[in-house]
């Protein structure tokens, strides 16, 4: 990768946190760091994680991801770009900005049960339409428009929507916990999104599998999840065969002590649910 292309695909974040450092405040779009060259009670470096920068209000300096290795660690470009090359994974930065829905304007107008035919339809079609309780019919104004999808609520509040057409979130993009018991289990089943999460409740009796679930509703939300995995005595990862998916997991191995990678199970599909669709075609 050359310099343009490493400072578009490696997420700035991945990189700070690489070096331990991670945000004391954010909200969806920016967070504020520590300063990279000076002790600080106040932090003065705010991240913009979709311009994939950042800029030190103490300083006025500027950084990528190449100069944040090279303040850190007092390096050269190349050597930067060295130790960058070990990022094996792409950031879709404008999908990043499209999920996260930073400052589109909307109005919920109402919440239901699934009863649209188009969303029963679209639930049929990912062969998850038995766990409708999990699922919720969610009608919305944006930009003067009005539309309704499959709701899923996270932690904040929000809502991420899906249909055969749409795929954002309203409201605070957050992870989703799923406790199956009033006292928390020993195990804890990690999602992408919640198909996967609800095809995973189509077969989990299959493998007598009771534990506590995830849903961390986009890569990047894992920071969000880090403290209360620690509090597991094992992690199963059901988590996507793609670049993220496979970062995220060898994240998650390096970091907890029991990790199951599930993924083996639908290696050949680029999820668990894919894999479900077909297995239930093929019956």
């Amino acid at each position: 990768m050359n310099c343009e292309k490493i400072k578009q695909n490696v997420s700035i974040r991945s990189v700070l946190e690489s070096f331990s450092l991670f945000p004391v405040k954010e909200n969806r779009r920016t967070a504020f760091y520590f300063a990279l060259d000076r002790e600080e009670k106040i932090p003065s470096l705010c991240v913009d994680f979709i311009r994939n920068t950042a800029f030190d209000f103490g300083t006025g300096v500027s950084y990528d991801v190449i100069s944040v290795v090279q303040q850190i660690t007092k390096c050269s470009v190349s050597e930067a770009l060295k130790y960058l090359s070990s990022f094996n994974f792409l950031l879709n930065i404008q999908t990043f900005a499209e999920e996260i829905q930073s400052e589109t304007s909307y109005r919920i107008l109402k919440v239901d049960e699934v009863r649209h035919p188009a969303l029963i339809e679209y639930l049929n079609s990912r062969k998850v339409s038995e766990q409708t309780r999990w699922v919720r019919e969610v009608h919305y104004e944006m930009d003067g428009r009005k539309y309704f999808g499959i709701g899923f609520k996270n932690d904040s509040d929000g809502f991420e929507i899906r249909n055969k057409y749409t795929k954002l979130c309203l409201g605070s993009k957050d992870v989703t916990w799923i406790n199956n018991s009033n006292i928390m289990n020993n195990e804890v089943a990690v999602f992408e999104g919640f198909i996967d999460y609800l095809s995973f409740r189509n077969i989990e009796s299959q493998f007598n599998l009771t534990c506590d679930c995830l849903v961390l509703n986009s890569t990047a939300m894992l920071f969000k999840a880090e403290k209360v995995l620690k509090e597991y005595l094992k992690i199963l990862l059901f988590l996507d065969n793609d670049d993220n998916g496979k970062f995220v997991a060898s994240k998650i191995k390096k970091e907890y002590d029991d990790v199951e990678d599930w993924s083996i199970m639908y290696q050949n599909f680029k999820d668990i649910n894919d894999w479900y669709v077909e297995a239930k075609e093929a019956l």
